[in-house]
């Protein structure tokens, strides 16, 4: 089982005033520290955005690149997403890492409100996903679609309008999923062979329940805590896993939980939760006693 770290669950995030952004030495040290061997590289301008002093910040701190969260509009036929992400693939050739990991983006900052596809939108969605896979596999990377809360691709329907419309193999962000009312275990045992990279996340599902109602919206949901640690919530864990490396999965799971920081944590901060969720996966990896 191969497990990496995102920046996010030290609360980077690429959206405006998500809250206090801590520094890339601290939490690569702490990534060190915990035990993980590996990262997706965060928010672009997180990290250096030159392809070799990317590659320069992880050499201090022993950590592969695992690749990298794109948000990309796929949706407007007046936008060609080519051009951007082909510069985000020079840093995976400079830096490491293997999987672009595309998320459908609205448009818009953040992720408490999108817009609705008609049916040219989708059409243009779907080309623009195979001609980004095609790009991704000529350098030798592997494209994955993540379904993602306030982006175009966050409910049932639409993830599985994606898996029928297009060849892009899947991220299964087992928190978004949650959240946009997909099963994530269902999903597996449906579609396990279309998934090509994982994002662990634990969810309260009460909480996830208001988002779906509109009682909330998705980041006052991560300020009240709608992320846990690994096996503390409501995602079954153990189902996923077992179904995953039954079919064969070779790909990384990388602890995801999202968080909100209002100051530079004086403690242990958001490294306590990610050391219990290490631990958790971790045990989901080990054979069982006869």
């Amino acid at each position: 089982m191969k497990i990496a770290g995102a920046p996010i669950s030290w609360g980077v995030c690429e959206v405006p005033d998500w809250g206090y952004q801590m520094d890339p030495a601290r939490v690569l040290a702490e990534m060190k520290e915990v035990g993980l061997s590996a990262t997706e590289f965060g928010p672009q301008g997180w990290l250096p955005e030159t392809p070799a002093e990317r590659a320069r910040a992880l050499t201090p701190y022993g950590l592969d690149a695992v690749g990298a969260f794109v948000p990309v509009v796929l949706h407007d036929v007046d936008h060609d997403p080519v051009p951007e992400v082909d510069g985000e693939l020079d840093s995976f050739e400079a830096a490491g890492g293997d999987v672009l990991v595309l998320s459908a983006s609205s448009g818009q900052d953040g992720y408490d409100d999108r817009l609705q596809l008609d049916d040219l939108g989708w059409r243009t969605m779907f080309a623009n996903l195979d001609r980004l896979t095609e790009l991704a596999a000529s350098r030798g990377i592997k494209a994955s679609l993540h379904p993602h809360v306030g982006t175009m691709v966050e409910k049932k329907g639409e993830v599985l309008r994606v898996l029928e419309g297009s060849k892009i193999p899947l991220c299964l962000d087992t928190g978004h999923l949650l959240i946009g009312g997909t099963d994530p275990a269902e999903l597996v045992a449906t579609y396990a062979e279309r998934i090509n990279h994982v994002h662990a996340k634990d969810v309260r599902v009460e909480l996830a329940r208001r988002v779906q109602s509109g009682e909330l919206t998705y980041t006052e949901a991560v300020r009240a805590g709608i992320y846990v640690p690994l096996g503390t919530g409501d995602v079954d864990f153990t189902t996923i896993i077992s179904a995953l490396e039954g079919a064969g999965f070779d790909g990384w799971y990388v602890l995801e939980q999202d968080t909100i920081l209002q100051t530079e944590p004086v403690d242990d901060g958001p490294v306590k939760d990610v050391r219990t969720s290490l631990a958790y996966l971790q045990s989901l990896a080990q054979p069982v006693a006869m």
